[in-house]
């Protein structure tokens, strides 16, 4: 999760939303991402969808399976659906996101064989992004 926050400090770094991601096999980092949402003008470009992308092509196919995201925040409905199509063993994420989490609108949106641990370092992941919104407003 420290590699996570890394990246969500690069995101808030370059004027973006602080969340970041790294997926994990076997001990080692093969994916890692930070929002980039208005560097790419995509709204798709979140974190946990550049770290899929990055995990892929090192792994060397678009399944994860024995994977595990570690993300700042809890994923939104979108980058749910694309962990449940990697078919991502595990999810670790900081803070819950009440607003916008993928388990407020489709809790059974994940692979039902991926397993979620939440509240990983939540404070620190929540005072990260607490502050980027209170700077904004």
């Amino acid at each position: 999760m420290e590699e996570a926050l890394r990246e969500a400090r690069i995101a808030l770094s370059e004027g973006e939303v602080p969340i970041g991601a790294v997926v994990v096999s076997r001990g080692r980092i093969i994916g890692r991402g930070h929002n980039l949402t208005e560097t790419l003008h995509d709204a798709t470009a979140h974190a946990e969808m550049i770290a899929i992308t990055a995990a892929s092509e090192a792994f060397g196919g678009k399944y994860l399976t024995d994977c595990t995201l570690y993300v700042t925040v809890e994923p939104c409905p979108m980058c749910a659906g694309a962990l449940n199509w990697s078919q991502i063993s595990r999810i670790v994420y900081g803070a819950g996101d009440p607003r916008r989490g993928y388990s407020l609108f489709t809790p059974s949106l994940l692979h039902p064989r991926t397993e979620v641990t939440p509240g990983v370092l939540a404070e620190e992941c929540s005072s990260l992004m607490l502050s980027f919104f209170r700077e904004k407003r």
